[in-house]
């Protein structure tokens, strides 16, 4: 059985045209095959002939009858009928055989329906996520660890070797505030020494997490945040904490043993938050270890004559050549900056990992840094652009009173954590159960748990990742219309479908049987697999979200009018056709980052 045959077809059908436009001398830069709108006029369509009549001087509706003609000689396999609509739209229809055959496909290959090998070979790294760990991770970092993840799944369909890192900045000021939060305001009796020299000696005399019953990233939160106002409204605590810094980097042993205690909840906290989402990263790049070696690059690029030198003493870049404006890369003090250890960063990941592709998910705030920092490590023959790849998303807000974006504040702790976000989806969900008469029991708190994942992983990337988003608790967990909810009681009603016509199976299926009313949802499968390349193509899985809705709305209009389980000959077909539907639901899914249940 061959494997991807809508993609052979399609593939086949494009280089046809392209062959047709070679034989007129006029050299194609791409052909779009389009799904037809409800098929009625075909099942895909090319705009061809609008986009080169000028080229041909020759009336569209007539260059695409030619190319039709061309296409029509060739005989090619699975291909009904060609139609020509003016004002120069070619229409395609594919016969039984071919869609009896995705039905098979997808029958035999199961899990594996919509892979593809097309990036067979190729090594691509994905950075996303880095939270900084003085702080619990948000919904800001929800919609970046969702959105890498997602990458990092579409990539692998798609044939590649794909691997996930992050960057730990565990070092600086601000983990400086969160040193002082702690030592401050984490002693049990107030008359404790406010002092790493006490401390250490004295570690029982401070609070735990679990003795002050918060979870270690809520807690070291509530540490930064203290820190941070009194860093802000204490001189005399602003030179105490700088001089943190000053000592952390002189390697003195009782600030590196506070440092890595505080550092241990923060982390505890995020690998928590990371299993609970069922996120991962293959490797974590620790700051303090490479913060230092981006300063050589610097003298580097000083010698080839690719910086200058200010009067001052700073460093500044020239990135004319790339329409870009210039950026310091070392103070006049000779301190480095964010870009500075970048830079090293890069110079490193092209080193260990020998990737064709690096990635990095960065809010869109961050674009103009990025392209700077991608053409410094050109211009120092680290990597060339085409080997970098910025994916930028939209800000994430909160639902206002008047359903209004408001975006959230991260300084003061004006946001929505991301255990908090699921907790309250699980729980709406979970009541919604009890009110229904379900049993409260561990069952029903796992199904819950499940639903709310599903619901709120759905709804974030359901959206163009470049969007801004506004994430709302209610719209997540309805039954209808675009929810992951939705999709997962789609999904549960064609596995119910199956179990129950376990035992009334006919021998054969007759695959060329019609029941009446599976036209459109059979049309509708044979293009997952070109969405699983168009989300490849687009670094966006919107578009698998987006067609899963598409799908379901056509599964449960077909069994709202279809009786599938009615014993005649056509019940077999109308069963594989159900399977087929709930291996691609499933296989959707999974790239999202979302489980099934077998039941709701």
């Amino acid at each position: 059985m061959n494997i991807n045959i809508s993609g052979k077809v399609l593939a086949t059908i494009k280089l046809e045209i392209f062959n047709f436009f070679a034989s007129c001398n006029i050299k194609l830069l791409a052909v779009n095959l389009e799904r037809s709108d409800n098929f009625k006029h075909g099942d895909i369509s090319t705009s061809i002939a609008l986009e080169y009549a000028k080229t041909f001087k020759k009336d569209p509706y007539l260059l695409a009858q030619d190319i039709a003609d061309y296409l029509s000689r060739k005989q090619l396999q699975y291909i009904e009928k060609i139609e020509v609509i003016k004002p120069g739209f070619i229409n395609i229809f594919f016969n039984q055989v071919f869609y009896r055959n995705i039905l098979i496909e997808i029958l035999e290959l199961k899990d594996s329906f919509g892979k593809n090998n097309s990036l067979k070979n190729q090594k691509w790294v994905v950075e996303h996520t880095s939270p900084n760990p003085n702080k619990a991770m948000h919904l800001g970092h929800l919609r970046n660890n969702l959105i890498g993840m997602s990458l990092v799944r579409i990539l692998s369909w798609n044939g590649a070797i794909v691997v996930s890192d992050a960057v730990d900045n565990n070092r600086g000021i601000a983990i400086a505030k969160l040193m002082w939060g702690f030592l401050a305001h984490m002693r049990k009796i107030k008359s404790v020494p406010i002092e790493i020299e006490y401390w250490n000696l004295h570690p029982n005399q401070w609070f735990s997490p679990k003795e002050q019953r918060l979870a270690s990233d809520v807690f070291i939160t509530k540490c930064y945040v203290l820190g941070e106002l009194d860093f802000k409204n204490d001189l005399v605590v602003e030179q105490i904490v700088r001089n943190l810094v000053i000592r952390w980097e002189m390697d003195e042993k009782g600030v590196r043993k506070l440092w890595s205690h505080v550092l241990n909840y923060a982390y505890e906290g995020i690998e928590r938050t990371l299993s609970r989402l069922g996120s991962h990263w293959d490797k974590v790049w620790h700051e303090h270890e490479h913060y230092q070696k981006g300063k050589s690059f610097i003298r580097k690029g000083l010698k080839e004559g690719i910086f200058r030198k200010l009067e001052d003493g700073a460093v500044l870049t020239n990135l004319s050549h790339y329409n870009l404006p210039d950026t310091i890369l070392l103070k006049k003090d000779g301190t480095s900056l964010y870009i500075t250890q970048d830079i090293a960063l890069v110079a490193l990941k092209k080193d260990f990992y020998n990737a064709r592709k690096l990635i990095w998910v960065v809010g869109s705030e961050q674009s103009l840094a990025m392209k700077q920092l991608f053409a410094v490590c050109e211009q120092l023959g680290i990597g060339s652009l085409k080997g970098f790849t910025h994916i930028s998303y939209g800000y994430v807000g909160l639902k206002g009173d008047n359903g209004d974006f408001k975006r959230m504040s991260s300084r003061e702790g004006k946001v929505v954590l991301i255990d908090d976000v699921i907790d309250i989806v699980r729980d709406k969900i979970l009541q919604r159960f009890i009110n229904k008469g379900r049993k409260d029991d561990d069952l029903l708190h796992s199904l819950s748990e499940k639903m709310a994942l599903a619901a709120v992983k759905f709804s974030i990337l359901k959206s163009d990742r470049t969007q801004n988003f506004i994430f709302d608790t209610n719209q997540s967990i309805e039954m209808t219309g675009d929810s992951g909810i939705y999709v997962l009681y789609s999904y549960v009603r064609t596995q119910s479908v199956i179990n129950k016509g376990r035992n009334k199976r006919l021998r054969n299926t007759d695959f060329f049987t019609k029941s009446g009313q599976e036209g459109y949802l059979v049309k509708l499968l044979m293009f997952f697999p070109e969405v699983v390349q168009r989300a490849k193509d687009d670094l966006s899985v919107h578009h698998i979200a987006q067609y899963l809705i598409e799908i379901c709305s056509a599964f449960n209009t077909w069994y709202s009018k279809e009786t599938i389980l009615d014993g005649s000959k056509q019940q077999d077909y109308k069963l594989a056709i159900t399977q087929s539907v709930g291996i691609v639901i499933k296989n959707g899914l999974e790239i999202l980052g979302i489980k099934v249940p077998e039941r709701m």
